[in-house]
């Protein structure tokens, strides 16, 4: 009864704790946060400087004893101290008081699939630090479906791949629950260090990442274009060591960027290989949905579409869609209650 009253007062939160962007869905709200995973921290007194937009525009800006970091890894927490900050951050500015003395939200994050049991230990203790009053888990695949509002409660399958930053997610989900999972720590941040190491081999150019993701999303590709698209490349030339501009076209980025493609494309026809075969018949019908920043990779549905011989649509708004998939579990998280990860330290009493 308690907490009930509790969840009215309080503004729960849904984050996605993205390695490259970090979401953050209010409930009754709708997506009020969307700013980069980025910590610049002093290294000399440890004081953290910025947090998200501010931080991101100091990478490679800053003097040797400003560091700016992403403290996730491939979607794991990788420097827990400064996730449990970032988390802090994003849960006080999303929290708006509407009492004096306002609750601690309940808080709802997006996790890889196969992450660990101390992965996952990881991520409630910082949240919980952060200000939270109670931490649920959800796989990030599974948010994904049901922000793009795909029946996963229903007996039939639902195909869903989530490429984020750090980690591509391939999931075919039926009842509520997952039933094959892939998770590849290959996705958006790879395809950016691709063009870097292509820069280096091919022109002897020394980029920095934010000109690589630059690239990438303005000509990057992962099947041939209708029309040619070229685009400069700044950098330092290796060899004399001044400042150069090399002209590249979408062909040699989609070079660049053609072993790490392969090997999305090659886990997804893995995960359609091990669906049974009833599954796979729905599947075939409603086709496979993408989600995630890095879905947006120009023609990369029509190369997975090509290869698995299965129909291949990007959902609406991918790049948010884990997080509004949390959002919705919040605002009815007794009839979703099943699709949240059951972990054994959760329920231990507070």
């Amino acid at each position: 009864m308690f907490n009930k009253i509790l969840s009215y007062i309080s503004e729960d939160i849904a984050i996605d704790l993205g390695t490259a962007t970090c979401l953050v869905y209010v409930r009754g709200r709708g997506i009020v946060i969307t700013e980069p995973s980025v910590v610049a921290v002093n290294q000399k007194t440890g004081q953290v400087l910025a947090i998200g937009e501010e931080a991101k525009k100091m990478v490679g800006r800053t003097p040797a004893h400003i560091v700016a970091t992403r403290p996730l890894v491939s979607g794991v927490i990788s420097d827990f101290e400064v996730t449990e900050q970032m988390l802090r951050y994003f849960i006080e500015k999303a929290h708006k008081r509407k009492f004096l003395l306002s609750p601690r939200p309940r808080v709802i994050v997006g996790i890889p699939c196969g992450v660990t049991e101390v992965e996952k230990k990881a991520v409630c203790d910082a949240a919980k630090n952060a200000g939270a009053r109670e931490v649920f888990l959800i796989e990030e695949p599974m948010a994904a479906a049901i922000g793009a509002r795909l029946p996963i409660q229903e007996a039939g399958g639902n195909f869903i791949i989530d490429i984020g930053g750090g980690t591509t997610e391939v999931a075919v989900i039926s009842l509520g629950g997952i039933v094959i999972s892939k998770s590849l720590r290959i996705a958006g941040d790879k395809l950016n260090q691709d063009i870097v190491q292509f820069a280096q081999e091919e022109y002897k150019l020394l980029i920095g990442e934010r000109t690589s993701e630059a690239i990438k999303i303005g000509i990057g590709s992962a099947y041939p274009l209708k029309e040619k698209k070229e685009m400069p490349m700044r950098g330092r030339n290796l060899v004399t060591g001044l400042p150069e501009e090399i002209l590249v076209s979408d062909e040699d980025i989609r070079k660049a960027l053609e072993k790490s493609v392969r090997q999305i494309v090659t886990e997804v026809k893995t995960a359609v290989e091990e669906t049974p075969p009833e599954l796979l018949a729905d599947v075939m019908a409603s086709g496979i949905q993408m989600a995630g920043g890095g879905s947006l990779l120009r023609g990369l549905d029509i190369l997975i579409q090509k290869e698995t011989k299965i129909p291949t649509k990007i959902i609406e708004d991918p790049m948010t869609a884990v997080v509004r998939g949390g959002g919705m579990v919040l605002e009815n998280l007794d009839q979703l209650q099943e699709v949240l990860v059951e972990t054994e330290y959760l329920e231990a009493p507070k």
